[in-house]
């Protein structure tokens, strides 16, 4: 359900061993990439884009980027709305399969291109609307993700993240965390042949802020308002936030 947006490049340490890796990996599951989001989330993930498309509100000659695109799930349902919408991602395999997507389903007004998220070769103040979905939390630096987000939206510009949650609930957060550290693995294993894939998962949310989190940094970049809401008590969740 993630999308990459960072470079493989230099040396092995830091934030650049992160991207690195988290290339590699998305790289090793392309070909299946779709099949063991499907399979692992009931197929629930494709409702909870919906839910952002709705939540999107884009408008005819609206300008949008979905960054860390994927193969493009939110990019497609996205070109309903008239906008002229840029999908950016770092990992190659994932946008070409993004673009064969376009083609087949004879999408216009949507360009793909592979760029780092935390260095978006783009204008300030050039997007109205910038959605991101099951990729902040893949960043190395996710406040400088967000300060590059702010930079790219204009005034007034709408910003909807979706992703993993931590579950408030001590229950469900032990179930949730279960199911994540043991089953998407296994998923990985059986449908990509490569487990470590999906355990990075489990991995990549230790130090993600999630829900209040996530909210605060983007209080603190005079987003308001921001609205947190929560998908499976809170396995998952929707951040809406307005530029000032």
């Amino acid at each position: 359900m993630d999308g990459t947006c960072q470079p493989p490049v230099g040396s092995e340490t830091g934030s650049t061993s992160h991207s690195q890796k988290v290339d590699q990996l998305f790289g090793a599951i392309a070909d299946r990439y779709d099949l063991v989001n499907d399979i692992q989330s009931l197929g629930l993930h494709r409702v909870w884009k919906r839910r952002v498309l709705s939540l999107a509100k884009v408008r005819k000659g609206e300008m949008v980027l979905d960054l860390c695109c994927g193969t493009g799930d939110l990019i497609i349902g996205l070109a309903k709305s008239g906008g002229t919408l840029l999908g950016i991602d770092f990992n190659r395999p994932i946008l070409r399969k993004a673009a064969v997507r376009l083609v087949k389903r004879r999408r216009r007004r949507i360009s793909l291109a592979q760029a780092d998220a935390l260095q978006l070769p783009l204008r300030g103040g050039s997007f109205d609307v910038v959605t991101i979905a099951y990729g902040l939390r893949n960043l190395a630096d996710i406040g400088a993700g967000l300060r590059e987000i702010t930079r790219v939206l204009k005034p007034g510009g709408r910003l909807l993240i979706l992703d993993f949650g931590k579950p408030a609930n001590p229950i469900i957060r032990r179930a949730y965390f279960l199911y994540i550290a043991w089953m998407l693995p296994i998923f990985g294993w059986l449908f990509c042949g490569n487990a470590a894939a999906y355990a990075y998962i489990l991995n990549s949310l230790k130090n993600y802020p999630a829900q209040k989190g996530v909210a605060a940094a983007l209080g603190s970049l005079d987003y308001e308002p921001v609205r947190v809401m929560d998908i499976m008590g809170g396995a998952m969740s929707i951040h809406v936030a307005v530029k000032q």
